[in-house]
């Protein structure tokens, strides 16, 4: 906790804070009083709220935190304060603010086009499946109780409020529902607020925004989590899966699967972006960029499920000395020089990927490889080209 924190004026309530100690930032709507302080370049929330509500909420939100979700920080209570007159005031719950995060009503600063609002909903119910696959109940999902950051021409979403949630091992097919009906209503109110405010498109019905919001979440669910049949040789179709779930903005840790009579039973543990470079690592030493780790381990993945390894060391190492380094290896020394090891396999994989598809059928690694090396590699300048430099000086 930053000690400059503790130079705060804790015996004035937050509405008479003095404007030297506050920055403007754009706020939703809370029904708590809330104000944003700067110190030594951070900015930090501070909410007033209840005792028990305050503990509650950093416990959970720090729970969050050690599971990499999407959440604002929790850094500190301040309890047991009393104004100058010695009348107690209530405590506050101080978080760190998100960086480059907006509320939704500051989107709505100025009327949003159908597609940013599109954008909108489908981070917030790609929030709701994450959070729901963690085990957390919200209890009171809503555009207000969200920031969003923009990500590449979407939006990513965050959990700002986390008083009325619970953090459990698993959640009910019931217990999903009232939370996907209570962000049904909240969201039909704000949206029914900006229409009242005039900062909503007139091509947008407020009942069928807050309707989308479920329909998207029940896709991307099932998407998601169901179990997939795939013949015991239909590789092609498991990596489709998997493809699908990271077009969904969902990576993909590792694949579950379970001997049927006439194949197998396929289901994927999905996680939040950020996790490939880190395991990839790990498990084979190779340092990659996050996309390239993606497809690397999403095939030292399907070789795992397909050779029945449990052990995940063994599986990476065995991956690493029968498929990846036989790939490398089948580069002749004159075109080695074209792309380093990583990428060179990532699009071996996406080759082999193109060609299944037109086969309809898996091609097989042999026979990508061979076709990647006459057909596209032969054809790429060497890197000695494009940087104007000797690789090997480099």
């Amino acid at each position: 906790m930053d000690p400059a924190l503790l130079d705060l004026p804790w015996s004035t309530p937050l509405t008479q804070w003095p404007a030297d100690h506050l920055v403007a930032l754009p706020q939703g709507i809370s029904r708590h009083v809330v104000r944003f302080v700067r110190l030594a370049g951070t900015v930090y929330a501070v909410k007033e709220t209840g005792e028990r509500v305050a503990e509650r909420e950093y416990d959970l939100l720090r729970a969050l935190e050690r599971i990499d979700f999407p959440a604002v920080e929790a850094v500190a209570i301040v309890a047991d304060r009393v104004d100058d007159d010695g009348k107690p005031l209530d405590p506050v719950l101080i978080t760190r603010h998100l960086q480059f995060s907006l509320p939704y009503r500051a989107l709505f600063s100025h009327t949003l086009r159908p597609e940013t609002m599109s954008r909108l909903l489908d981070a917030l119910a790609a929030l709701l499946v994450r959070m729901h696959l963690t085990g957390f109940f919200w209890g009171d999902c809503s555009l207000s109780n969200t920031l969003f950051r923009r990500d590449a021409g979407a939006f990513a979403a965050y959990l700002v409020d986390a008083e009325t949630g619970a953090l459990r091992p698993r959640l009910s097919t019931g217990q999903r529902g009232e939370d996907l009906e209570i962000a049904r209503v909240n969201i039909f109110g704000e949206a029914l607020d900006l229409q009242a405010a005039g900062v909503l498109h007139e091509s947008i019905d407020p009942e069928a925004v807050s309707e989308e919001v479920v329909q998207r979440y029940e896709r991307l669910w099932h998407e998601v989590t169901y179990e997939q049949q795939v013949e015991r040789d239909a590789r092609h179709d498991i990596e489709g899966r998997i493809r699908r779930l990271n077009e969904l903005g969902f990576d993909v840790a590792e694949v579950a699967m379970s001997v049927v009579d006439r194949g197998y039973l396929v289901r994927p543990k999905v996680v939040d972006a950020g996790y490939h470079t880190r395991r990839l690592l790990r498990l084979t030493g190779l340092d990659a960029e996050e996309n390239q780790a993606r497809r690397l381990l999403n095939d030292l993945d399907t070789y795992r499920a397909e050779s029945d390894l449990t052990d995940e060391q063994q599986a990476a190492h065995r991956w690493l000395t029968e498929v990846f380094e036989p790939v490398i290896r089948a580069v002749p020394a004159h075109l080695r020089r074209k792309l380093e090891a990583a990428e060179l396999f990532a699009q071996v994989i996406e080759h082999r990927w193109r060609l299944s598809e037109d086969a309809g059928r898996d091609v097989g690694l042999a026979p990508a490889v061979q076709s990647f090396l006459a057909d596209v590699l032969v054809h790429r300048p060497d890197e000695q080209a494009v940087l104007g430099i000797d690789v090997h000086t480099a």
